[in-house]
C-alpha cells in the first residue's frame, strides 16, 4: 500500500456529483493506493503508522502531537494512481496497482480498520468515483508512505 498523508487544521471534505461524501474538521487527508501484492497486514501496519505519526504541533510549535491527540479525524481517499510508472512514454502505466475487485476490498477493509482499532473519526470517498477534494494543505507537511518500504 502506498499513502500520502496531508496535515489540515481546517474543514476538509470530499464530493462525488457535488454531494459531500466526507468530511472531517481537522486532521489528516489521506490518499490510498493499493497495490496487488497488498494484504491485509499492510492495512494494520500503515493504519497504525499514520494514527500514531507525530506531526501536528504542541504548545512549543514542536511537531509531537498525533492525529487523535488533536481531536482530528481520517479523511480517505481511494487514489490508484500512487502506483503509477512512468519509466516508458508519456502514458503513466498502473501494472502494479491491485485489480479493482482486490483494490475496493482492502480500501474498505483499511477504512473498516481505521473506524474499530482507533479513536477518531474516519470519512472517506467513494472508490473508483470521480471526486473533488477541497482543503488546506497546512505547513503544508505531505508525507509519502509505502508498507514495502518499512525499513
Amino acid at each position: 500500500m502506498k499513502a500520502v498523508i496531508q496535515r489540515t487544521l481546517t474543514p476538509a471534505s470530499v464530493k462525488v456529483d457535488d454531494t459531500v461524501t466526507g468530511r472531517i474538521d481537522k486532521g489528516l487527508i489521506v490518499y490510498l493506493g493499493i497495490g496487488k501484492e497488498d494484504t491485509e497486514e499492510d492495512i494494520a501496519w500503515l493504519a497504525k503508522k499514520i494514527v500514531q505519526m507525530r506531526i501536528f504541533s504542541d504548545e512549543a510549535g514542536k511537531m509531537n502531537l498525533n492525529v487523535e491527540q488533536i481531536g482530528g479525524g481520517l479523511l480517505v481517499i481511494s487514489q490508484f494512481t500512487l502506483y503509477a510508472s512512468t519509466k516508458k512514454g508519456n502514458r503513466p502505466s498502473y501494472l502494479n496497482s491491485a485489480s479493482p475487485d482486490l483494490a475496493k476490498d482492502l480500501y474498505n477493509r483499511f477504512i473498516e480498520h481505521t473506524t474499530t482499532h482507533y479513536r477518531l473519526p474516519v470519512e472517506s470517498g467513494i472508490f473508483a468515483a470521480d471526486m473533488k477534494v477541497e482543503y488546506i494543505n497546512d505547513g503544508p507537511v505531505t508525507i509519502l508512505m509505502d508498507t514495502k518500504n518499512k525499513a
